[in-house]
């Protein structure tokens, strides 16, 4: 018979075999269990969670992002034939006829200066680089004012025998207290007139057959050609210089530039624009290319 001290010490032993078998299954569990699989389930787990979260504090983001980089909204018609271009904005805008005609109306007539052509670099190399190179038959000019680089492009054209139809896009309306040294033009019953100065800049340098307008907004304007079927071999972009209006005019003016046409544009030393600029220019794979104040994409 075993003594006292012997049951004692044969059940604490037997209790610690047991104590170490217990601990030791977890362990043998983990080597049984494929590392693969656990790995496996890392991802998922992971993959589940960032789900999670990103539904929760990205998507709503990222959906926004897509819509301010998605003009897709309209489907741009079949292309009219370039001869067919002015004859179009005049039967969809002006009823079929030359707002040309019976030109300057009575009212402002004592008014307005035979040519005012202010302008900012609409004398720059550019027009006549890129009209050269690219002979265009539709150039689109986004942000007009007076016309003087539409005169000037109209001239260029002229020069080179090119047939050029030139479309100008602006509202004419100015911005609120423009001025210029005392010769601003007198407003009208709140009419700042720029369109009548606009229209009698073009008959003075007699460029009536070269120039068509729309006097609306640039977004409006321009999804209009593009529903019309009307591009541009070169389209300008020289409209408003914060960052927002520019890239509504890059993304939408690209929409309305023909195949192997040129898109380009003004005031690329304003921040606004320049980041437009690049921005654009990223997402399309496009090369910037910088001429003067200037900015070409190809």
């Amino acid at each position: 018979m075993k003594s006292e001290k012997q049951l004692d010490s044969s059940l604490a032993s037997s209790v610690r075999h047991a104590r170490r078998r217990y601990l030791s299954r977890p362990t043998a569990l983990l080597n049984k269990f494929p590392r693969q699989t656990a790995l496996m389930i890392l991802i998922v787990v992971g993959a589940y969670a960032l789900g999670y979260a990103s539904n929760h504090f990205f998507s709503e983001t990222a959906v926004d992002l897509g819509h301010h980089t998605d003009f897709s909204e309209h489907h741009c018609a079949d292309a009219v034939s370039p001869s067919a271009v002015r004859r179009t904005i005049h039967e969809r805008v002006f009823n079929g006829k030359s707002p040309w005609e019976n030109f300057p109306p009575p009212h402002v007539a004592r008014i307005l200066d035979r040519q005012w052509t202010k302008g900012w670099g609409s004398n720059a190399s550019v027009f006549e680089h890129l009209i050269t190179q690219v002979q265009p038959k539709t150039i689109i000019e986004v942000g007009t004012f007076l016309g003087a680089s539409a005169i000037h492009m109209a001239e260029l054209t002229k020069k080179l025998g090119l047939d050029t139809q030139i479309i100008c896009i602006n509202d004419f309306r100015g911005w609120p207290g423009w001025h210029d040294e005392g010769k601003s033009i007198k407003m009208v019953n709140g009419d700042s007139l720029l369109l009548y100065q606009f229209m009698q800049n073009v008959v003075t340098a007699n460029a009536m057959e070269s120039i068509v307008y729309l006097p609306f907004s640039t977004s409006i304007a321009l999804s209009e050609l593009c529903l019309w079927g009307v591009y541009g071999d070169l389209v300008e972009i020289d409209g408003a210089h914060d960052f927002h209006s520019a890239w509504v005019d890059i993304n939408n003016g690209f929409k309305v530039l023909r195949p192997r046409g040129v898109l380009f544009g003004h005031d690329i030393v304003w921040e606004g624009v320049r980041k437009a600029v690049h921005l654009f220019a990223k997402i399309h794979g496009f090369h910037i290319k910088i001429d003067g104040e200037h900015w070409i994409l190809y």
